[in-house]
């Protein structure tokens, strides 16, 4: 994925950053104190940057770094070792595997899930949907649409129904025809967080006492886009749901990037995916090394 020079979060970040490097005729307090300001209005949060800008002053401290260059790669290695949580950043291989979808509507969660569909079918894995979020109008259908696109069965029940019934149907439809991936939509009532974090605690449930030795992940869809309010979703998600993983969404060219740094580096998520357009197979695993050099360069 390729970014227009100086246009969304990377390429403006790149810029600025290669300005402030250039600017200044040696890496002194001066530049460590810019470049902690173009951190947090790059939507970096404050306790990120900090962290960022603190490896950074110890590192010239003591590696004496001096030119251009040698920052860029060290700031790469400081910013990839933030997103990188080694195994963390793998999906669970064990089969069968339950995926639970949480997140806010409108982040891009149904589009998420067929293309998480479509990529096990694509591994030679069975795949059922669940369609647990009842309450928003048309969701199931909605689902049911990206379902039929990428050749999956789904398991529905009538608006308005109780999401767990609808999660405990799917987990016997799973078991019943030896599908390899249960993946299940929920609600994204955040308005109404009470309500939410109970769903989601009955829909636990339920999986655990009849999914028996199947494993389980709970991925957060979070969208670029919406900057700090994603960093809002992470911790209201975090605190309702274990969450297991992140799949940050509409990552392109006017996305605002610096949350995968913030969310995983303040709330210990590890980003598992990124949605890099609206094809059934836009869907990457994360990348750190390569998504810190795409601040740089550009290009993811």
């Amino acid at each position: 994925m390729e970014f227009e020079q100086g246009k969304g979060f990377f390429g403006k970040l790149a810029q600025r950053i290669g300005d402030a490097i250039l600017m200044r005729p040696q890496v002194d307090e001066a530049f460590l104190e810019e470049l902690e300001e173009i951190l947090i209005t790059s939507d970096i949060g404050m306790e990120t940057s900090m962290h960022i800008v603190d490896a950074l002053r110890e590192a010239v401290r003591t590696e004496r770094l001096g030119d251009r260059g040698a920052v860029e790669a060290k700031l790469r290695q400081i910013i990839a070792g933030l997103v990188d949580k080694g195994g963390r950043l793998a999906m669970n291989a064990s089969y069968p595997i339950c995926v639970l979808m949480v997140g806010v509507n409108g982040g891009g969660k149904t589009t998420t899930i067929a293309k998480l569909a479509q990529r096990y079918r694509s591994e030679g894995k069975t795949v059922l949907v669940a369609a647990a979020d009842t309450f928003r109008a048309a969701a199931a259908e909605q689902l049911e649409v990206w379902a039929g696109r990428v050749g999956v069965p789904i398991v529905k029940h009538r608006e308005g129904a109780d999401p767990s019934a609808v999660i405990f149907d799917g987990v016997q439809a799973a078991a019943a025809r030896g599908i390899d991936v249960l993946i299940c939509d929920t609600a994204g009532r955040l308005q109404n967080k009470r309500n939410l974090m109970s769903e989601l605690e009955k829909m636990n449930k339920v999986i655990t006492r009849e999914y028996g030795a199947g494993s389980k992940e709970t991925l957060l869809v979070l969208d670029a886009t919406t900057g700090k309010n994603a960093v809002s979703q992470a911790k209201e998600f975090g605190e309702a749901v274990s969450v297991t993983g992140v799949v940050l969404t509409k990552l392109d060219g006017t996305a605002k990037g610096g949350i995968a740094i913030t969310v995983a580096d303040e709330f210990d998520m590890p980003i598992k995916f990124i949605g890099t357009g609206e094809k059934a197979d836009d869907l990457e695993p994360f990348d750190p090394a390569r998504f810190a050099d795409s601040i740089f360069s550009g290009v993811y």
